[in-house]
């Protein structure tokens, strides 16, 4: 490949991840066709995406952004996977994909732009966006609940105070 067509492949790399702060790298090496559909369909319902990438081109297109650390993990033939949504799910698909297919192996993730590599595996086990805003909603919400509680119970004592002598009053 010559260096322009070299320039050009790495540059339109370097524009496609821009933005993008979270990935997975795996090996598709020894997957079957077939295979390699199904988990693309799989990752698609996650809006995830996988693309194989030239290690070369991509640790250039890579150095300076949040994906640099991604380096390491580039060895071999590597496929990147990527979500514009919730990388967790789609790292908990990958690891439940690798029990299907045992040629997929996962190599390393980057989450957030952290510069520590971490596995696909520890990934996977981390809260999903939903339920990381389902947690924040839900300490948002109690201590207006609890206060709520509080206001009602002396309401409450003085109803049944009140129809308890109302009782009284009708059986006497």
């Amino acid at each position: 490949m010559s260096k322009p067509v070299k320039a050009m492949v790495s540059a339109d790399l370097k524009s496609r991840y821009a933005g993008i702060q979270s990935a997975c790298v795996v090996s598709l090496t020894g997957l079957d066709v077939q295979s390699q559909e199904k988990l693309r369909r799989n990752l698609r319902k996650k809006s995830g995406r996988l693309e194989v990438v030239k290690n070369s081109m991509a640790k250039v297109a890579f150095k300076g952004s949040p994906l640099q650390p991604l380096g390491e993990a580039l060895s071999g033939p590597c496929a990147l996977v990527t979500s514009p949504e919730s990388l967790v799910d789609v790292a908990k698909l990958l690891v439940e994909a690798a029990k299907e297919f045992k040629q997929l192996k996962l190599k390393g993730a980057i989450f957030e732009g952290d510069p520590a590599l971490i596995t696909v595996e520890i990934l996977s086990k981390l809260k999903g966006r939903r339920e990381l805003i389902g947690e924040l909603a839900m300490l948002i919400s109690s201590p207006g609940r609890a206060l709520a509680g509080c206001l009602k119970a002396p309401q409450s004592k003085l109803a049944g105070c009140i129809k308890t002598l109302a009782d009284k009053e009708q059986a006497s």
